[in-house]
């Protein structure tokens, strides 16, 4: 079967980018072109009729990538065309009528492409992360990837734990040979030097995942000390409800923001208060459970009656910003419980100190987001193929000391297999279809 779809994005532009992947790709060039098949890798300039009338659609570039040098694998073409709806319409539709041609599924190209051997799983995820880059934290994540720096890693991880499986399996297959004994001695060196350089890559308090969905923020405090106000000043724009009615927002309302570079979800949450109103006592539940999920909690009060004790006095630590609202309207000093705490005293209102807010909680995110060419982890499920990893090595090594060999490799075995399934070394038909999923159409 053959594939077609329009890899640029949808809307007017000038230039618009069909790409066709397949056994067929040929005849559908010669069937649209009437002409022979341009040179690999040259743009030629070409008039692109219907296949059925031979009205001309436009007139465009073809780029012609013969299998299996092209970006899928298989033979593959770019109709480069003016980007209008009704010229990627009709394009669309005389290729449609073409037999054993399809549109394509999203992410197909690029699932073709790791099929095909052209990429790894690491490499297209980073793509699928590229693509969807809003900041340049982000970009610089994905281009790290993309380059193979983690795939080589886990793939070196993977190599030597085969090799202590050939000499383990040794020991089974030939019980009465006398191996040498620095064989024997070098499974138990080497598994353990492989058990903490995955556990040491485990400890990177999730950096790598933080850059990618985004550092989470929650702005938690009493009802109507501001909170709703303050998210739309940081938005820029009406995200959430404001009113002077105490307890307006019931469920959490999150908008993604990018500050300095750094991508953030900033989530506003219902006002923390005794209530006896069902919906609203599920808000609160939501706002608490939010703020223990959230990397950085922005508890704000009100400063003409201030209300910090209790619950929101428990949540101030080193990942919480104290933030004291409606200053314009303060006419005494604050008191001197509240002065200890590390605080930021602002109006939304009247647009006072702001800046120096947002300069706290850059300072927060440097501390979090520490850019370095060692990130390995950017998703949860290479987290949990690492953990699980972790522990079949760990029953490895208990089992391996009771000389219960057939077990002990078979522990080997799997902790190998989930190191491969990072990199798509094994079969992983069960994931593919979310992490591709992920991508648009065209891709």
């Amino acid at each position: 079967m053959t594939i077609y779809a329009l890899s640029t994005g949808p809307g007017i532009s000038g230039v618009a980018i069909v790409r066709v992947s397949g056994q067929d790709t040929k005849k559908v060039i010669k069937l649209l072109t009437k002409k022979t098949i341009p040179e690999p890798r040259v743009a030629t300039l070409r008039k692109i009729n219907k296949t059925n009338t031979s009205e001309l659609i436009d007139e465009g570039i073809i780029l012609w990538f013969p299998g299996p040098d092209s970006y899928t694998g298989e033979d593959m073409a770019e109709f480069h065309i003016h980007g209008s709806k009704a010229v990627i319409d009709a394009l669309h539709k005389s290729i449609s009528e073409i037999k054993d041609c399809r549109l394509a599924e999203a992410g197909e190209f690029t699932k073709l492409a790791f099929q095909n051997g052209k990429i790894n799983l690491l490499k297209a995820e980073s793509i699928a992360d590229l693509i969807s880059a809003e900041t340049e934290i982000q970009r610089q994540q994905a281009i790290n990837i993309m380059n193979g720096k983690a795939a080589e890693k886990f793939n070196e991880l993977r190599e030597k734990l085969l090799k202590i499986l050939s000499h383990v399996e040794a020991k089974i297959d030939f019980p009465d040979e006398d191996l040498p004994e620095d064989i024997l001695k070098n499974i138990k060196i080497k598994s353990n030097e492989v058990y903490l350089e995955i556990k040491k890559i485990l400890e990177d308090e999730k950096v790598g995942e933080r850059i990618r969905e985004g550092f989470k923020i929650a702005i938690i405090g009493p009802a109507n000390v501001g909170k709703s106000s303050l998210l739309n000043h940081l938005s820029n724009r009406d995200v959430a409800i404001v009113s002077e009615t105490a307890g307006t927002t019931r469920d959490v309302i999150e908008t993604h923001l990018n500050i300095d570079g750094y991508p953030v979800i900033v989530s506003d949450t219902a006002g923390i208060r005794e209530s006896i109103n069902e919906i609203e006592k599920k808000g609160i539940k939501l706002a608490l459970d939010k703020a223990e999920d959230a990397d950085l909690k922005l508890i704000v009060i009100d400063a003409k009656k201030p209300e910090f004790k209790g619950t929101l006095r428990d949540m101030m630590d080193e990942n919480a910003i104290l933030v004291i609202n409606k200053s314009d309207l303060l006419n005494r000093d604050l008191s001197t419980e509240i002065i200890n705490f590390n605080h930021v005293l602002i109006s939304v209102k009247d647009n006072l100190n702001i800046d120096g807010l947002i300069l706290e909680i850059k300072n927060k995110l440097k501390n979090k987001f520490i850019t370095s060419n060692d990130i390995l982890i950017t998703r949860e499920r290479h987290r949990q193929h690492l953990e699980q990893s972790l522990g079949y090595l760990k029953n490895f090594e208990e089992k391996n000391q009771a000389e219960d060999f057939d077990k002990a490799a078979e522990d080997l075995r799997l902790a190998t297999r989930q190191l491969g399934m990072i990199v798509g070394k094994v079969d992983v038909e069960e994931i593919l279809g979310s992490i591709f999923s992920d991508f648009c159409i065209g891709k």
